[in-house]
């Protein structure tokens, strides 16, 4: 099994960044693919961005040029380096594997 931890939301203004944080613990041979989906109020919950092992990315539309995934495998750890932030980005992320979820963490961008 694999435990995911997420860290680093909060409250920014429009134009901020913020770096998002998911270690994993657990069977972390197991594990191909990480990523990052989120969940505004009101809305289904969508693909930010992954990584797979050996380095591969893939971004939303909606956040290519602005964020960023990355992985240190040392730490076993996956980031999500936030910049330009807008207020469309307001939703709980969500750090994930091909089987398991973290408990999510709040982005808000105010205006």
């Amino acid at each position: 099994q694999v435990q995911l931890v997420e860290s680093g939301g909060g409250l920014v203004q429009a134009g901020g960044s913020l770096r998002l944080s998911c270690a994993a613990s657990g069977n972390i041979a197991s594990i191909n693919v990480m990523g990052w989906h989120r969940q505004a109020p009101g809305k289904q919950r969508e693909l930010v961005a992954i990584i797979i092992r050996g380095g591969i990315t893939n971004y939303a539309d909606s956040v290519k040029g602005r964020f960023t995934i990355s992985r240190d495998g040392a730490k076993n750890t996956v980031y999500l380096q936030m910049n330009s932030l807008k207020p469309e980005d307001t939703a709980v992320y969500y750090c994930h594997t091909e089987t398991t979820w973290g408990q999510g963490t709040q982005v808000t961008v105010s205006s």
